[in-house]
Parts: C-alpha cells; sequence; structure tokens
C-alpha cells in the first residue's frame, strides 16, 4: 500500500498500547504509519521503544503547566504546534495522563481516538478496572472510541469482552484487559485509517 495515514501517539509511561501499535504499522499492508510519538513525561519508559523503531520522539513536559482548563489549553497548544508540523492525520492515545483542553478537542474533531479499560458507557475515568471489580460484574473489557469533550464519552468504535473469574483481582484482570487492547487497537487503527484514506 503506498498511501498511509500519518499517526502520531501521545503516551506518559510504559506505553503498551503505543508498541501493539508501532508492531502493527510494520506491516507492509497496513494503511497507516506511526510518525510521531510525544510525551508529557521526560522518564516514559515508551520513548526508549519509538526511538529504537526510528520513529521520531518529543517530549513536551507538562509538569509546569496548570490542570485548569487555561493550563491545558497553553500545554496543548504545544502539542498540537508539533502536530501540525509533521503533518498529522491522526491522533492515538496512548496511557497519556492529561484530560484534553475543550480547544484541543475542538480543533481536532474526529481526529483523535483513545482505548479505554471498560466496556464503555460502564467505568468511565482512571479507575475502570478497580470499579468492575468493586460492582462485581462477570464481564469486563475495553473500548476504543473518538475523544470528545466529556471524558470516555465520544462515540465507540470498537469493543473487547474479558470474563471475570471469580480470584480475579487488580493486577490480573488488568493484564487480561490489556492482551485484548493490543488486539483491538490496532485493528482500530486500520478501520479509521482506511477511512481516512478513502475519504482522500
Amino acid at each position: 500500500m503506498s498511501k498511509k495515514i500519518r499517526v502520531a501517539i501521545l503516551i506518559s509511561g510504559r506505553g503498551s498500547n503505543m508498541k501493539a501499535l508501532i508492531d502493527a504499522c510494520k506491516q507492509p499492508d497496513f494503511p497507516a504509519e506511526i510518525s510521531l510519538v510525544i510525551s508529557n513525561k521526560a522518564d516514559a519508559e515508551g520513548l526508549q521503544y519509538a526511538k529504537t523503531n526510528h520513529i521520531p520522539t518529543k517530549i513536551i513536559e507538562s509538569k509546569n503547566f496548570s490542570k485548569d482548563e487555561i493550563g491545558r489549553t497553553q500545554y496543548d497548544k504545544l502539542i498540537f504546534q508539533e502536530i501540525t508540523a509533521s503533518n498529522i492525520d491522526l491522533i492515538c492515545l496512548a496511557g497519556f495522563m492529561r484530560i484534553l483542553s475543550k480547544w484541543f478537542v475542538e480543533n481536532l474533531a474526529n481526529k483523535i481516538i483513545n482505548i479505554h479499560p471498560s466496556l464503555l458507557p460502564s467505568f468511565k475515568g482512571a479507575n475502570a478496572v478497580l470499579d468492575a471489580l468493586k460492582a462485581g460484574v462477570k464481564i469486563a473489557g475495553c473500548t476504543t472510541h473518538f475523544v470528545t469533550q466529556e471524558m470516555d464519552a465520544g462515540p465507540i468504535i470498537m469493543q473487547s469482552s474479558v470474563e471475570v473469574s471469580i480470584d480475579d483481582d487488580f493486577n490480573s484482570l488488568s493484564q487480561k484487559i490489556l492482551m485484548h487492547e493490543h488486539k483491538i487497537y490496532p485493528e482500530t487503527l486500520k478501520i479509521i485509517s482506511k477511512k481516512i484514506l478513502n475519504n482522500l
């Protein structure tokens, strides 16, 4: 496939979903390429994997920006500059531990996708796996979705369910869900990339 869409991944930590996306994009017929990895933390483990795969990386530290809407917008404008300069078509959030500003989401409507460790709309927010365990659900899972202003509320793209065992704890269930995340995130990227290419 000659034409591929250009993707930026935003990370904060080890970037295990980022690795799954990078590895998927190595397939010759995959309709996307990872063109940029941005981290808001200088010590994010995922940066090294990106560099090893010859992907441009950028560290834009967020620790000096306030977490109110003004601070978020100021920070997000720096990310926006990098994304624009790299001619990015789509952004994938992969463990990016910041809430995006209204300004950023509006300016990149339908161009940001995320993966969340629950079957949305159940268990939104940062403690989804724990919340699922506390609720005693028999089925958990993960969801890919477009990012909108309301957290974990954008249009759903794909979901994958995971059976919760009676002896599952936070670590075991998180690991089960993560295995499914690593399957549906690349699949989601493929679907969305093909749609973008068809509209070019």
